[in-house]
């Protein structure tokens, strides 16, 4: 009788390994093709990361320096009217000229009234603005106001 037991438990066994295949390998195929989709997301989201990383390097290399230099800043002229004109064409309020200029309203609304002119340093600014196109002051503005 030993040699039944064993050739049905050999049995047994070798159809029990058969239906742990069949329920098996479909799971392997799955877990293979699952890893290889994780493998491809971490891929694009590195991808991804890089990309934005560079964006955000570009974005702060295209800030707009408010400098002028000393040679340009002789050759302009200020009058209270050429600093009204360039605050009109550029779309700004005084306040805004101010928060551009780093100075108080009062200071701007006194440069625009001719009651005194701004120091050299601010001029240099006031030239930089005269540079600028509206939609770069805009940025500027967005900037200072949000810092």
């Amino acid at each position: 009788m030993g040699k039944l037991e064993v050739t049905i438990k050999s049995e047994i066994v070798r159809l029990a390994k058969r239906e742990m295949r069949k329920t098996s390998v479909p799971l392997g195929r799955d877990v293979r093709l699952l890893k290889s989709t994780v493998s491809q997301l971490r891929k694009t989201v590195t991808a991804l990361e890089r990309f934005v990383a560079q964006q955000e390097k570009e974005l702060k290399k295209k800030k707009i320096p408010l400098e002028a230099t000393p040679e340009e800043v002789k050759k302009s002229r200020f009058s209270p009217a050429l600093i009204r004109s360039l605050r009109k064409n550029l779309g700004i309020s005084q306040r805004e000229l101010a928060i551009l200029a780093g100075v108080t309203v009062g200071a701007a609304h006194l440069w625009e009234k001719g009651k005194f002119e701004p120091k050299d340093e601010k001029k240099a600014v006031m030239v930089a603005l005269r540079k600028l196109s509206r939609r770069d002051v805009r940025k500027l503005l967005e900037e200072k106001t949000t810092k």
